[in-house]
């Protein structure tokens, strides 16, 4: 399918070939949902809804609720003030949801929709709650969508009473609810007690229970929102992800914050499990240590297996540099680093991550779609791909070996419930990375190397 791929790299400013990114609303649709009993609300056009909510219920399996403004021609050249009061309206009379968290679009955003008068002008009942983030599609990515609502919610609804409630503000980053759920239980096992803002773990990863629920148990509560302002730290995972937040919450309530990688390997993990021993004062517990240990003895085990093969990582910008962090820490060599979101820190960071570990002759680029990152593998190849569903067609044209980790995948299943964070996920990826490489190996030898014991 992608066999034309030319070599020939040529710069592109003004066009995207298979992006590495969506737009801001789905990231903003998928905080609003980590969030308890909240009505994501879309204020745009009914297929912008429709689309942002196609591709969340994809990835998860679940599904994603929204409403939407409904835009018509009208709206879209008078503005939908009109529209977004009785929706507020509407939404709180049939689906009652304590919450509702608006976000823009495209369309909302070029004609300049005042959101702040239209929500001080919407009838709102008594105890009921809406908060707005400005998210333009034609800004940033998925990621800035997912950063402005959570600065959105705290800006609305973060108080600072002057009583410090002693617990921990953690923003875990864009990842899944299998990785909440594992933060979550680190934090417990170091007695740390947190708020999480999102969490959408029992929301997207809810049980089937036999009868619908249009707002599942999980999510953090509109009191939580409140009492992070409160915190006496709060930490972000995913420097692109998560510090917008943070510093935003420092400014308000102040409180202060500290920026760490997503913790995926041994060496970030261990970064995320010395901040809560900084914050807890608690001794790390034996439960954690062994996992620990049992992750660096999988590697031990498997190394001849991964070192010094070169593997290409793309999708969100904090996935990607946690990621070729813990392929260096197999051993591996992450020949091309590549995300759609922009900006330049991430290059930055990965231009840090080679100088750390003395790697040469790779590429880190961001702001770049899968075209561009086929091409360099066409020019230069290598051993194994490692991102979302959409890198499923470069593998078939290359014959790589693929491992699925990060946003979107859309193809398979399960992955969204299983944690790549922390130790435990740091088996899962080795197990997954190290089974799809020794698969290719009995799939290329020849008969009489077929071996029995690996």
């Amino acid at each position: 399918m992608l066999d034309l791929t030319p070599k020939e790299i040529a710069e592109r400013s003004a066009l995207r070939i298979n992006p590495l990114k969506t737009c801001q609303p789905v990231g903003a649709m998928y905080a609003a949902l980590g969030v308890h009993n909240c009505m994501p609300h879309s204020h745009g056009s009914q297929g912008c809804c429709s689309f942002h909510r196609m591709f969340l219920t994809r990835h998860f399996k679940d599904p994603a609720i929204a409403s939407s403004s409904s835009f018509t021609e009208g709206a879209s050249v008078f503005g939908g003030g009109s529209n977004v009061k009785t929706a507020i309206k509407n939404i709180f009379d049939i689906y009652d949801p304590d919450i509702i968290a608006v976000h823009t679009t495209c369309l909302s955003e070029t004609i300049g929709d005042d959101l702040v008068g239209y929500i001080n002008d919407a009838k709102i009942p008594e105890g009921k709650v809406v908060v707005h983030a400005n998210t333009p599609s034609y800004v940033g990515s998925h990621i800035t969508g997912y950063s402005n609502m959570i600065t959105g919610l705290i800006k609305y609804l973060s108080e600072n009473t002057g009583v410090k409630n002693g617990k921990l503000g953690l923003f875990p980053g864009f990842v899944n609810p299998g990785d909440m759920r594992e933060m979550k239980k680190l934090m417990t096992l170091m007695g740390v007690e947190y708020i999480m803002l999102p969490d959408t773990s029992g929301v997207m990863d809810a049980p089937m229970t036999g009868t619908y629920t249009m707002f599942p148990k999980g999510g953090t509560t509109i009191d939580e929102i409140k009492d992070l302002g409160n915190c006496e730290l709060s930490v972000g995972l995913g420097e692109m992800t998560s510090e917008m937040p943070a510093e935003f919450l420092e400014k308000k309530c102040k409180v202060p914050y500290q920026v760490l990688p997503l913790p995926i390997g041994i060496e970030l993990t261990d970064q995320y499990i010395m901040a809560l021993n900084h914050f807890s004062k608690n001794e790390v517990p034996y439960a954690i240590e062994e996992e620990r240990g049992q992750l660096v003895d999988i590697l031990l085990d498997s190394h001849q297996y991964t070192q010094n093969k070169k593997v290409a990582i793309y999708g969100d910008p904090d996935t990607v540099i946690a990621l070729a962090q813990f392929a260096l820490e197999m051993g591996m060599i992450p020949k091309y680093l590549a995300t759609g979101t922009p900006g330049k820190i991430f290059e930055q960071k990965v231009a840090a991550l080679f100088e750390k570990f003395g790697v040469e002759d790779c590429i880190g680029k961001g702001n770049v779609d899968l075209f561009e990152l086929h091409q360099w593998i066409k020019n230069d190849g290598v051993d194994l791909l490692i991102g979302g569903t959409h890198g499923k067609y470069i593998a078939k044209a290359e014959d790589l070996p693929f491992v699925r980790a990060g946003f979107p995948i859309v193809d398979r299943y399960v992955h969204s419930y299983l944690p790549i964070v922390g130790y435990k996920g740091g088996m899962r990826l080795a197990e997954m990375i190290l089974n799809t490489l020794m698969d290719r190996q009995d799939r290329d030898c020849a008969d009489e190397d077929m071996e029995m014991i690996m």
